[in-house]
């Protein structure tokens, strides 16, 4: 970037929070009592993307609102079991937070998980004052589609422009560069070749926050 964003637009699930195989087994468990079964790379194939979207990757077809309601919202409930339990966050991530508002950064969560879900999480792990506001995808046209990104940046009133967001999902890194944002992939979920959208590489966030936004410059 020439000039420092103006905001960060953060994804959640595996970019601030390592919740990855908590999505994973719950997906699972979810799909398996409705008589369906994932493998690994299904599962990575449709990662980052809304319930709905997700499940119909899943599945192969796209299913009816009863079944999908069904699957979803119990694998939902096994979720928010699992993640104030199993995750964890990922490493130097309170360490950015903190810098960009000392910095003056307006910070929002632009994510596919509902609203619910967001709000637990971040409650869960003392996070929810780092952030100016949370939109949710859930109703949205799925990421790669870039409509939650271009919502934040609306409801912040910044242009695209003046966006960096942070992601670790295919299709997260590519919503965002459909947006025209700037992008730093986080390597928490996904492999370098498969992010090779982003502008910026990062294993976590251990490196120093002005360090990694001077690399794009």
């Amino acid at each position: 970037m020439k000039h420092l964003p103006k905001a960060i637009l953060w994804d959640l699930d595996g970019t601030i929070i390592d919740s990855t195989e908590c999505h994973f087994e719950s997906w699972s468990e979810a799909l398996k009592s409705h008589g369906y079964t994932i493998s690994r790379d299904l599962f990575n194939s449709n990662y980052g993307r809304n319930n709905f979207a997700s499940l119909t990757g899943y599945l192969g077809f796209q299913p009816d609102l009863s079944l999908a309601n069904e699957i979803t919202h119990a694998k939902e409930a096994l979720f928010r079991e699992k993640v104030s339990r199993d995750a964890s966050l990922v490493a130097g991530v309170k360490s950015w937070l903190a810098t960009a508002n000392q910095m003056g950064m307006k910070q929002a969560i632009a994510s596919s998980a509902g609203i619910k879900n967001i709000t637990i999480m971040l409650t869960a792990f003392g996070l929810l004052g780092y952030f100016d506001l949370l939109v949710s995808g859930a109703n949205l046209p799925a990421k790669p589609e870039n409509d939650v990104f271009l919502e934040a940046a609306k409801l912040l009133e910044f242009s695209p422009e003046e966006c960096l967001v942070i992601e670790d999902s295919t299709a997260g890194v590519q919503a965002a560069k459909n947006a025209g944002m700037t992008c730093i992939a986080v390597l928490t979920s996904h492999a370098k070749s498969q992010l090779t959208a982003a502008d910026l590489f990062v294993d976590d966030f251990r490196m120093p926050f002005l360090d990694a936004i001077g690399n794009l410059a």
